[in-house]
């Protein structure tokens, strides 16, 4: 699972920043969270690739729509064949709708925009699921976390030989669990060579969010939370009034959460090319790594027993 953060700021580019975006590759598939103006441009400057096949929309600002049409567009100028889906709040299918036809965007290939409500999945696959969760912002809004099923345990080669099971097809049988009868009649079961489950992958990503309880159960113990994190504490009486989140809120639902690592996103541009306030707001309340995101940003998700690495 590999994240890029194509855009990170507040409502208003930057030179430094563009409007929010996130693109995350699990396993060949590209997922994008929030299309902000200009994110197609983003995607070529840092090399993502266009190959998206479903878009997560967090709520219907344009800092985090109005490239959607534009890279639709796009798509369709390359002669895209693949389906689109777009996954939106309740009650937004329709407006989504009028934007795309706003610009005369009438793709060639299919689309299909689907309203998601917060507890239900907005994609399940054989692995894996995206699940929208409640979040709180001046309009309708959702967050998302894509969080994978639980793999097999580690199969022990040594083991299962020392238990006489021949090596061939009795070892894939054991670890798919089901128990094999060897030529003596002793029966070797799954739990004797297979070890206990191991934990998937786990991202959220909240779009423009006020803390809420909603975020720490959808973050439990996540290895990735991507939060707003509009101000620094010096602002603090804007987030309320905005809609927003503090890096500090942030983080104390990160710790809340038991989330491994934090990203501080959706910058104001009150902070320009300066964002140690946040951060340090942030490290005060959560133990956890944390960082502030910037564009063309690129980390690695690995599996929880697995080093981590950034780029």
């Amino acid at each position: 699972m590999h994240v890029t953060f194509l855009g990170t700021s507040g409502a208003v580019p930057t030179t430094e920043r563009n409007t929010s975006a996130v693109l995350v590759r699990r396993e060949g598939e590209r997922f994008l969270f929030d299309v902000g103006e200009g994110t197609q441009r983003q995607m070529m400057r840092f090399g993502t690739g266009f190959d998206v096949s479903h878009v997560f929309l967090s709520h219907l600002h344009g800092d985090h729509v109005l490239g959607l049409p534009g890279l639709c567009q796009t798509w369709d100028f390359n002669d895209r064949e693949a389906p689109l889906a777009v996954h939106v709040p309740p009650g937004t299918r329709r407006d989504v709708e009028r934007l795309l036809r706003a610009t005369n965007t009438n793709p060639s290939y299919p689309v299909r925009i689907d309203e998601v409500r917060p507890g239900e999945a907005a994609l399940r696959a054989d692995d894996y699921e995206v699940r929208a969760f409640r979040t709180e912002h001046r309009t309708i809004s959702v967050g998302y976390a894509l969080i994978e099923d639980e793999r097999k345990g580690r199969f022990d080669r040594e083991r299962a030989e020392e238990l006489g099971v021949p090596v061939g097809p009795m070892f894939s049988r054991l670890h798919a669990g089901e128990p094999v009868e060897l030529d003596d009649g002793t029966v070797v079961r799954p739990e004797q060579v297979v070890g206990a489950p191991r934990p998937g992958r786990h991202l959220v990503y909240t779009g423009d969010t006020r803390p809420v309880e909603a975020t720490v159960e959808a973050a439990a113990n996540a290895d990735l939370l991507i939060h707003d994190a509009t101000f620094a504490d010096d602002h603090a009486e804007r987030a309320p009034q905005t809609g927003h989140s503090t890096a500090r809120e942030a983080a104390l639902v990160a710790a809340r959460a038991g989330a491994k690592r934090l990203a501080l996103t959706h910058v104001s541009t009150r902070y320009g090319g300066y964002s140690t306030p946040l951060l340090e707001d942030a490290r005060e309340v959560f133990d956890g790594e944390v960082f502030v995101a910037e564009d063309g940003q690129e980390l690695d998700v690995p599996y929880p027993e697995e080093p981590q690495s950034e780029g």
